[in-house]
């Protein structure tokens, strides 16, 4: 199967040069990362990572782990205009064997609808995880840009995102790639035993 490029020729330069950095960054550490489409096979291991921060974090909402059938379920309905990504690490180290589709997945993100009705079909919601051993190392923002870049080939007019106020990591992460704060909705949410508020944030495509 041809995997998708990791950027489209169309992308600007202004988005393109610092994430080629990134990449040579991680390329020179002995790992590459790829961005491609996410495939059913892929399912056990998104299940992991999101999980991971379902009984973690306050990242999700949820507080009960997905099941693999429910991560399947959920991976059939992301494709298409509204697509699921993930972040496939590569070792270059001598000895290593090549990703196989299913192994080293290290994030992955997504849009989904942003509402149902009709008149929200030109918006989308945006989800962007990364395993905790990889955080802060570039490749939640490789994977949030592809989401921008594919957001705008898809033809959506805006793209939306809600995070818990406390986290910072992804509010600076989404604030890098364009965002913009646009509100609070005040303790909306009950997790580990505390009340939490919810940062919207949105870009303009």
């Amino acid at each position: 199967m041809v995997q998708q490029p990791l950027y489209q020729l169309g992308s600007s330069a202004a988005v393109l040069l610092p994430l080629l950095l990134i990449f040579k960054e991680m390329k020179n550490k002995g790992e590459e990362i790829n961005i491609r489409l996410a495939e059913i096979s892929d399912a056990q291991a998104i299940l992991k990572i999101y999980n991971e921060a379902v009984t973690g974090s306050t990242v999700t909402f949820d507080i009960v782990p997905r099941s693999l059938e429910e991560q399947i379920t959920w991976l059939e309905e992301h494709r298409g205009v509204y697509p699921a990504i993930v972040a496939a690490q590569n070792s270059n180290q001598p000895g290593s064997h090549p990703d196989n589709s299913q192994n080293n997945i290290v994030g992955f993100g997504a849009l989904s609808p942003y509402r149902q009705r009709p008149a929200y079909a030109t918006s989308v919601e945006d989800s962007v995880y990364v395993t905790s051993n990889c955080q802060a190392t570039g490749i939640g923002k490789m994977i949030l840009n592809e989401l921008i870049t594919l957001g705008r080939q898809h033809g959506f007019h805006t793209i939306v995102a809600h995070m818990e106020s406390g986290n910072n990591a992804s509010i600076r992460l989404h604030q890098s790639c364009g965002f913009k704060v646009v509100g609070t909705e005040k303790e909306v949410g009950r997790k580990f035993t505390k009340w939490l508020d919810i940062t919207i944030m949105q870009l303009m495509l």
